[in-house]
């Protein structure tokens, strides 16, 4: 008799509040993702990369599970209490029937139990594919292949995930427990009249509408003009604005309650205002924090993808090695010694091409200013309409003036590697050459427009006319040789102003054979065992994705993690603080009942309601999430990303509008749950 009816209980609680049922499971998930990291493959990879700055984001995976915990623990408390609540004279009846306290206690413990169980088996199977699905894409996406992809279970992860999630459930069922076990059964079986709360005038709530409007407004400013990111001052302070301004501006909302009492009709308008405005009033603080958690998911959400596909995408592949030979100075011997040794190791055949890429300096004078002047170009600069391109040109380019100087014939190979097209120079033309970290898109729109009219500048003297587009493609393989100027020359020119001293560099493109058969990145670990034996000095592409695939994992799985758990509280918090209220005020329903009000009535009432309810702080949410992912883009991101603020943005929309079809899901299960309990009071009640 007892395990019936744990459970008819247990399924009956599931039935009844699936969306905390599901906030479970979708938080089981989470937790076994984010502790089973280490296990993914992309994960293993950089421990052969980066190994000290992956093992201290390993290191912080702990600090985000107990601060995880900690959240979710009040969000267990919450929606539990909501549970206990509604059935209170459940609980009055068992005892009153002559259930021992005792027994109500393990019935209850056995109840929560059961779900906790039954949460975890259907959770962790869906973690473990999830894992591995992800561990699949990302090898795929960054090269590493499907045939290198390693199955994995962790068990630690499990572990930790089972303990941690019943540590919470338990904890928050002994707290909840000892307060209906101290009540006694008249006060379990007789419901709690709801208190009145004292309204303040009018004119308060203008006022905190308006601070709050202000605060916002300051906070939004500091944020996208990039003041929140110079101190830690600027920026507690930005963070203190946004959440006091959030705060304000729900609580000053009563002020627009009136506007919505005139502009609204139709049946139940009066009843579906009094209680929207009694959920603003007494409930602002829990509107104001789920919409600061949704705006946190959003933020979280939309810069981390952002950042990764920034990351990802701004330094497109097409080297997979550069050679150097620090030991020998002349460039010709240089590259004919690396050459002969990859003949002489056999290794030159599993290369599809073989390059110079030679850069120098000006050794035909010793002055180290003023050599390489461009007063056409600073004065087009300066006719262009202010901005702060323009102004970072005006001072970047004021310093170039003994540019480094790049040859025409490997610049030119570089460009037929990358399917682009290549330069045409005359002997007294150049081209310039700039890092795409140091050339945004803005600053090289104005840039290609001066060039466009083939601007006069001299080098050491000699006239030098500069033409074409700004070329950007990186040089070498390793990311950390960068250059802010260059000017790219004829062989001849460049031999001349060189004087025969200058470094080279030997580009090297793996065979597509040997990528195919193993993927790139297994193709390029074999190359470097046998490179090992050689002596040769180079920089491999794993060394270049391996600096970008960490800050791809550090930013995506930890902001989308984040973002999932702040989405998660948020909504069960707003959903189950919603459903409480309501059924806190049921007499009105069963009031609006006798009047000869229908179901159907009573549900699209109630639906306006929920809208309403989650619209406000959902609404808020967005709108502030445009002003904070731009700001997290203008502090996070380097001004060197091309198109940061305006390429990744529509990416970060896109994120942005596939949680609002999160929320929507969210507000449909609410939906749904009103609506049964709504059921529930048709049926009219006996009246001893």
């Amino acid at each position: 008799m007892f395990s019936k009816l744990v459970s008819r209980n247990s399924k009956r609680n599931r039935k009844e509040n699936g969306l905390f049922f599901a906030s479970l499971v979708i938080s089981i998930v989470a937790f076994y993702i984010i502790l089973s990291l280490s296990q993914q493959d992309v994960m293993r990879f950089l421990r052969q990369m980066e190994s000290d700055a992956v093992n201290q984001l390993l290191a912080m995976i702990p600090v985000f599970y107990g601060m995880t915990l900690v959240i979710l623990f009040f969000l267990i408390y919450f929606a539990c209490k909501f549970q206990m609540e509604c059935r209170r004279h459940e609980f009055g009846v068992y005892l009153m029937l002559g259930m021992r306290r005792i027994k109500l206690f393990f019935l209850l413990l056995t109840e929560d139990f059961r779900s906790s169980i039954l949460s975890l088996l259907i959770g962790l199977p869906i973690a473990v594919l999830l894992s591995e699905l992800i561990s699949l894409v990302t090898a795929k996406l960054v090269g590493l292949g499907i045939i290198g992809h390693q199955p994995s279970l962790s068990l630690t992860a499990i572990l930790w995930t089972t303990l941690g999630f019943l540590a919470i459930k338990l904890a928050a069922f002994l707290i909840l427990s000892g307060k209906i076990s101290r009540q006694e059964i008249q006060s379990l079986l007789v419901e709690t009249p709801e208190g009145t709360k004292r309204q303040l005038p009018t004119v308060f709530y203008a006022s905190a509408l308006c601070t709050g409007v202000i605060l916002l407004g300051s906070a939004y400013y500091m944020a996208i003009r990039g003041i929140s990111w110079k101190t830690n001052q600027e920026m507690a302070l930005t963070l203190v604005f946004g959440l006091v301004g959030t705060l304000l501006l729900f609580l000053g909302m009563r002020f627009f309650m009136q506007i919505l009492l005139g502009a609204g009709n139709g049946k139940l308008h009066i009843f579906n205002y009094r209680q929207l405005e009694e959920n603003v009033i007494y409930q602002s603080s829990t509107m104001a924090v789920g919409s600061l958690l949704i705006l946190a998911a959003l933020c979280c959400f939309g810069a981390g993808v952002s950042i990764a596909q920034s990351y990802s995408q701004s330094d497109p592949h097409i080297l997979d090695y550069t050679f150097t030979e620090p030991r020998l100075e002349s460039d010709a011997a240089g590259a004919d010694e690396i050459l002969r040794t990859l003949k002489e190791h056999q290794l030159d055949g599993a290369f599809s091409s073989l390059f110079q890429m030679k850069v120098g300096r000006i050794r035909t004078t010793e002055a180290f200013q003023d050599v390489f002047v461009m007063h056409s170009v600073m004065d087009a600069l300066r006719k262009q309409p202010a901005s702060d391109a323009q102004k970072v040109l005006l001072n970047n380019l004021s310093h170039a003036d003994h540019p480094y100087l790049i040859s025409l014939s490997g610049y030119n190979e570089l460009l037929t590697q990358a399917g682009l097209p290549t330069l045409s120079l005359a002997e007294n033309e150049a081209a310039i050459y700039m890092d795409t970290e140091f050339l945004p898109l803005e600053r090289a729109r104005i840039l290609n427009e001066i060039l466009s009219g083939r601007p006069k500048a001299q080098l050491d003297g000699a006239p030098l006319y500069l033409t074409g587009m700004v070329q950007t493609t990186s040089l070498v393989t390793d990311r950390s040789i960068t250059l802010s100027f260059a000017l790219i020359l004829p062989d001849e020119a460049f031999s001349y102003y060189t004087q025969g001293t200058y470094s080279v560099y030997v580009n090297g493109i793996l065979n597509q054979d040997a990528a195919h058969r193993v993927s790139l990145m297994g193709a390029i670990l074999e190359m470097n065992e046998k490179l090992a034996h050689t002596g040769l000095s180079y920089e491999s592409y794993l060394q270049n994705i391996g600096r970008q695939l960490f800050y791809i994992v550090a930013s995506s799985y930890i902001t989308i993690y984040l973002a999932l758990i702040f989405l998660i509280i948020a909504n069960t918090v707003m959903g189950v603080q919603f459903l409480m209220r309501q059924q806190k005020t049921n007499r009105r329903y069963q009031t609006l009942i006798r009047l000869g009000a229908t179901y159907e009535d009573l549900c699209q009432s109630a639906n306006k309601q929920i809208h309403w309810y989650f619209g406000i702080p959902v609404i808020v949410a967005v709108l502030s999430s445009l002003f904070g992912v731009k700001g997290l883009l203008s502090g996070l991101l380097s001004d060197g990303i091309p198109g940061y603020s305006a390429a990744w943005l529509p990416v970060s929309s896109a994120m942005i509008l596939l949680l609002c079809v999160i929320e929507y899901i969210y507000i449909t299960a609410v939906t749904r749950s009103s609506s049964r309990y709504l059921l529930t009071l048709m049926v009219p009640e006996r009246e001893e």
